[in-house]
């Protein structure tokens, strides 16, 4: 049941039909708990209560698989716009973004143009950047293209994912360049061929690239809801003095934010990854596949409307 669950979201957070009619309804739907709202002024305040909290953040404008030059520009418009503020606003927050709401479905002209915008901005306001990673079909073309940035800006890191079986060569490929790296367990449906069908493997993965992401001596944030992953990396870190400045753990806004305040508590670094903007469907849709319980949070959402 619960593998057919995700299946479902899945498929359905690459509906188009989907996509607008949430955009028309706005988050009535329950997506209020995992979106920080549509704009930026409204996404601030969040950001503000969660530094408040003792929790870092990185801010994410939701936006994916663009195929216009001119949207794809105006959601790197709303990504400096959102680094400005973070800087005048002077909030403990970075930047996220998906390759493919800067043009990467366009032309490599277009995505550059956009990313050095952004980074650019970013260096100003000294913020940091993090690029998303997506389906395994864009994997490849996003770890090109933050090799060819992180030879120009140093306030840039990507994303690996554990369910790929690529991705232990992907960070002995990555050593060389000293990346910042956050890892996940992977939310894309992708065939056997390419990814880990079992979670067990998956889990598995996910602890050997911790492990040699951080002997590596490279940042890492782990980003992960699970205990048994969190708690892996709590002995790693202590069996290898791993210093306190080359990692963090990360959770998504809405997720377990008890558990977030405990890692603050116990004295990890902890980073919360907040989404805003009207294009919340896609993103969403992943959440509910990720973690069934979700479901169970929506809907009591929506009872208590």
């Amino acid at each position: 049941m619960e593998k057919l669950m995700r299946n479902s979201f899945i498929f359905l957070s690459k509906n188009k039909t989907m996509t607008k009619l949430a955009k028309k309804f706005g988050l009535r739907l329950g997506a209020s708990r995992f979106v920080a709202g549509n704009t930026i002024d409204v996404a601030k305040d969040v950001i503000k209560q969660l530094n408040d909290k003792g929790l870092d953040v990185t801010l994410d404008y939701l936006g994916e698989f663009i195929e216009d030059a001119r949207e794809a520009t105006e959601v790197a418009n709303h990504c400096i716009k959102a680094i400005e503020t973070i800087g005048s606003e002077c909030l403990r927050s970075q930047i996220s973004l998906k390759l493919t709401s800067m043009g990467l479905d366009i032309s490599n002209d277009v995505v550059l143009s956009n990313l050095h915008r952004i980074l650019k901005a970013a260096k100003k306001y000294r913020v940091f950047v993090t690029i998303d990673m997506e389906d395994y079909s864009r994997c490849e073309k996003t770890l090109q293209i933050f090799k060819q940035l992180k030879s120009e800006y140093d306030n840039i890191g990507t994303v690996l994912q554990a369910y790929l079986y690529r991705t232990v060569e992907d960070i002995n490929d990555l050593n060389a360049y000293k990346p910042n790296l956050r890892l996940v367990k992977g939310a894309y449906k992708e065939s056997t061929s390419v990814a880990f069908p079992d979670k067990k493997d998956v889990d598995e993965n996910f602890k050997k690239i911790i492990k040699m992401h951080l002997l590596n001596g490279h940042f890492t944030a782990i980003a992960t809801h699970d205990d048994k992953i969190i708690d892996y990396t709590k002995r790693i870190v202590k069996t290898y003095n791993i210093p306190d400045n080359q990692f963090e753990f990360q959770m998504l806004y809405g997720i377990r934010p008890e558990k977030q305040l405990d890692l603050v508590k116990e004295g990890y670094k902890m980073r919360v990854y907040v989404p805003y903007g009207t294009d919340w469907y896609g993103y969403f849709m992943r959440r509910m596949a990720e973690r069934p319980a979700n479901v169970i949070f929506v809907i009591k959402g929506i009872i208590k409307r």
